[in-house]
């Protein structure tokens, strides 16, 4: 807390501080004011404006130092100057005085707040900046709520001031009307108790909801004008149609049929999306037939004096289908048929918001449903650079239908997809040249993750260029040839092939949402709200059209939300909870990461606690020969609430799996180092990361009495 906070803090402390001190509150009492009634008129009466003056600014110290006695004096304020006058002064130094405490409260507590309790933090201002003068009118309309906590609590929020000012104004002039005038009735009053009755608070806290209640009419009506140029059928062939049969529409219609809702799944390609076909499924085969290899090539660390691999570059991609033609019965037409859902293979186009027409085998059939989950997935992004579409490029859809390895592969791209196939390619033996723009790989980590990846791949032989524009592609003598920008220069890359790995674009087109009006958010995905529904409520998104993550286990994660709020939403709806999203690449070393990173915790300006442990230090993994890598896990400081994790190393995916759990469930530090973890194996980096923060948060004090006790115990 800087010096001007301090000295703040320190005046309010010192004028709160005497005002108990010097009996003040005594002053401030139903009793008092009886007995002061007729001096104050007294003085009123010879001296008006003067009067006005000293009890304004009485009130505003008041209530800006949130002291008690705001109730006593607006019955004063009824009974000197009467009750026009007495309501237009009570509500303009109520006012001033409530935005005092506002702003003191701001000042000296908001950016300690917001250090620890940022993402928090983050959600509420999000919620006031869209309803929060509704609900401060809300709050100052109920007088079960303290006014002095409303300022301080209001004051911790981004919420404009001149927007807590006018409301507060506006929303104490009720209550403020009621004391004023039963201050004109001064001599009637016995206690503060008989200005508000049952009936009264109740009224208070009816005109209190009804903002509340008007709001979400609003809203309904508001949702029900897009509605307004269609006609809603008067039945429906079925509850819920799913668009897409990537992990999204999967789990939509598995959910659905569970519930024994009638679900019609329609898929255009291929049943399990990119998923199974182009993305998680055959990326993890070619992964591990690639890291076959590099254990392979360092035999001798294990003691093996000589081992080689013979191999095909096509039976390993051949292997790769096997392992998608394995996996496929999981997500199958029979399977799905068998759950209770109705599979169409064909093309949806979406008429009206209760309508889908499928064209399936040259055939036209229109659908009537309730709701309708669009799981369209996305489809890999294509650079707008100049010669791109004259060099037959590779893609993360059409790179699997390889049978012969490219003597020279560029990978566009430092991204997770980029990363991993890069330094799959290059353990069978391309020479790879890795390209990227930013300074360095996997921007989104910290940079001692990303550095680990590149050191890596620079061993196995990967030329990794960071801070490379790619500016066009050319054909030069037969020659494929990249140019791409670095610090100004020109860098001439030759290349046989090239897969592009920059990104990938939401399925937006082609199924009915222009001319539907279906909203898209600024990043060109369908925008959603809290509950997966688009600007139609009866229409959902999941997954990779929607965002904002491009995850397997994200996209099923939302579509659960989505099928129940589909299903049940008119009696009750369900926020999709994305506090705690975990991912990982799987390069070796593998980077695993769920909640803040430390850039992401400096960037939203985060206070938090470090706390590393270094792989090459755990038994198991010595004895692997995969003494790389750390666990490294950010607090709250001073405490063990976990903030996130980012691991490096080997079954880094697998072992951030207990800090998910950990952070679901709000489990410290403390209890996972009392959880025992078998030995040897490598979950006990976890155990040992936690060990980490406990050394570093030892009670100095109570160690040293514990080493005098002893001292003394051995005479």
């Amino acid at each position: 807390m800087n010096l001007s906070r301090l000295m703040l803090l320190a005046l309010i402390l010192v004028l709160i501080t005497a005002f108990f001190i010097f009996d003040l509150p005594s002053y401030l009492t139903l009793e008092n004011l009886k007995v002061q009634q007729e001096s104050i008129e007294s003085y009123r009466y010879n001296h008006p404006g003067m009067t006005i003056i000293i009890y304004a600014l009485i009130y505003i110290a008041v209530t800006g130092l949130s002291l008690p006695g705001a109730a006593v004096l607006t019955l004063a304020g009824g009974a000197i100057f009467g009750l026009l006058w007495g309501t237009v002064i009570v509500s303009f130094a109520s006012s001033i005085g409530a935005t005092l405490a506002f702003l003191a409260a701001r000042f000296l507590f908001r950016d300690a707040v917001k250090s620890r309790f940022g993402e928090r933090l983050q959600a509420i201002d999000a919620g006031v900046a869209k309803e929060g003068a509704l609900y401060l009118f809300t709050l100052r309309l109920v007088p079960v709520f303290p006014f002095f906590m409303i300022n301080l609590a209001m004051g911790l929020t981004n919420i404009k001031t001149r927007t807590f000012y006018w409301v507060s104004q506006v929303g104490m002039l009720a209550g403020t009307i009621v004391y004023v005038n039963a201050g004109t009735q001064l001599g009637k009053l016995k206690s503060l108790s008989d200005i508000l009755s049952p009936g009264l608070i109740g009224s208070f806290i009816l005109l209190g909801i009804f903002p509340l209640i008007a709001n979400k009419i609003v809203e309904a009506i508001k949702a029900n004008k897009v509605y307004a140029n269609w006609t809603k059928p008067a039945r429906f062939d079925t509850n819920i149609i799913v668009i897409g049969a990537g992990s999204g529409g999967l789990v939509t219609a598995y959910i659905a049929a569970a519930v024994k809702a009638k679900v019609t799944l329609i898929e255009k390609h291929k049943m399990g999306g990119d998923c199974l076909n182009a993305g998680c499924v055959p990326s993890k085969a070619l992964i591990r037939s690639a890291r076959l290899l590099g254990h392979i090539r360092r035999a001798a660390e294990f003691g093996i004096k000589k081992a080689d691999a013979e191999f095909d570059f096509a039976d390993v991609m051949n292997r790769v289908q096997s392992v998608i033609n394995t996996v496929e019965p999981h997500d199958s037409v029979q399977r799905y048929s068998n759950l209770g859902v109705e599979v169409i293979e064909g093309e949806a186009r979406i008429l009206s918001p209760w309508e889908v027409q499928v064209t399936s085998a040259g055939e036209t059939l229109t659908l009537t449903t309730r709701s309708i989950v669009i799981a369209a997935g996305a489809y890999p992004f294509i650079p707008p650079i100049p010669g791109v579409e004259e060099i037959d490029y590779l893609t993360s859809d059409n790179i699997w239908a390889l049978r012969e390895l490219p003597k020279r592969l560029v990978v566009l791209g430092g991204g997770p997809i980029g990363s991993e196939l890069a330094q799959c390619f290059a353990r069978f033996g391309s020479k790879v040249t890795q390209v990227e723009m930013a300074p360095r790989l996997l921007i989104r980590e910290d940079s001692d993750a990303s550095e680990l990846v590149m050191t890596k791949f620079r061993q196995e032989g990967i030329d990794v260029l960071v801070g490379h524009t790619a500016k066009q592609f050319i054909i030069e003598n037969g020659e494929k040839v990249l140019i791409a920008e670095h610090q100004g220069q020109e860098v001439r890359i030759s290349f046989d092939r090239v897969l592009l790995a920059i990104g990938r674009n939401a399925n937006i087109k082609g199924y009915g949402l222009e001319e539907l009006g279906v909203e898209l958010s600024p990043k060109r995905t369908i925008a959603i709200n809290d509950f997966q529904e688009t600007n139609y409520p009866n229409i959902f998104a999941v997954g990779d059209v929607s965002g904002p993550f491009q995850f397997t286990h994200t996209a099923a994660h939302q579509a659960w939300y989505a099928s129940v709020n589909a299903l049940f939403g008119s009696f009750l709806k369900f926020r999709t909870d994305n506090s705690v999203i975990p991912w990982a690449t799987f390069t070796d070393p593998e980077v695993a990461r769920v909640g803040l990173n430390e850039q992401d915790a400096k960037e939203k300006k985060i206070a938090y606690e470090a706390s590393t442990y270094h792989i090459d230090d755990l038994d198991r993994a010595i004895a692997d020969g995969e003494a790389h890598g750390f666990v490294k896990v950010l607090t709250q400081p001073g405490k063990d609430r976990i903030l996130g994790v980012t691991i490096v190393g080997q079954h880094a995916g697998d072992l951030l799996a207990e800090f998910v759990l950990a952070m679901k469930y709000n489990i410290g530090l403390n209890k996972l180092l009392g959880t025992i973890h078998i030995y040897p194996t490598m979950a006990e980096a976890n155990k040992y990361a936690a060990g980490v923060w406990k050394r570093n948060h030892a009670p100095q004090f109570l160690l040293r009495c514990a080493e005098r006790f002893h001292t003394w115990r051995r005479g």
